[in-house]
């Protein structure tokens, strides 16, 4: 029973490690969230297997109409308009990374230097989700990343086996 309750502990802090730096599909350090906890994922990542195949490059958080958006780490305002008639900001951090938040009304304008949780954008209504959400998305240079990755990672806990004893 030690040898089970063992490997599934190093499995599951396995499994809760984050990845390092560079491996694909992940962004590197942890920042702030662009919404308050708790997120509420309506469509995961879903990265296409080609460049131009189908796929959801990015993740849809659920939030309503209004919302206050943060940035998720310090950088600089890369666009913050329209397009395809959708208002879109997006924000490249010192790293290189860029994120990217759609349906929104930005608060910054391009080029404006943005800090670590600083409220950038409300969100506006739009077509993406059948209920209203906040399309996420992170890139490195062409690449999609998982924009999940730029969040702090929980603390694994170990509770009591008999929460009664100590």
């Amino acid at each position: 029973m030690t040898a089970l309750l063992l490997t599934l502990l190093l499995t599951l802090s396995l499994a809760a490690a984050p990845a390092p730096p560079g491996a694909p599909g992940t962004a590197g350090p942890p920042g702030a969230r662009p919404l308050p906890a708790p997120l509420t994922v309506l469509r995961w990542w879903d990265p296409p297997p080609t460049p131009y195949a189908a796929g959801h490059r990015g993740v849809d958080l659920a939030a309503p109409v209004g919302a206050e958006l943060r940035a998720v780490g310090p950088g600089r305002v890369h666009y913050a308009g329209l397009v395809a008639g959708r208002g879109v900001l997006s924000l490249t951090l010192p790293n290189g990374l860029r994120t990217t938040y759609e349906p929104v009304r930005p608060l910054v304008a391009e080029g404006a230097e943005v800090t670590t949780g600083q409220v950038v954008a409300l969100l506006t209504d739009g077509t993406h989700c059948p209920r209203s959400c906040l399309h996420w998305g992170l890139l490195r240079a062409e690449t999609y990343l998982n924009p999940l990755s730029l969040l702090p990672h929980p603390t694994p806990r170990l509770l009591p086996l008999n929460p009664g004893r100590r």
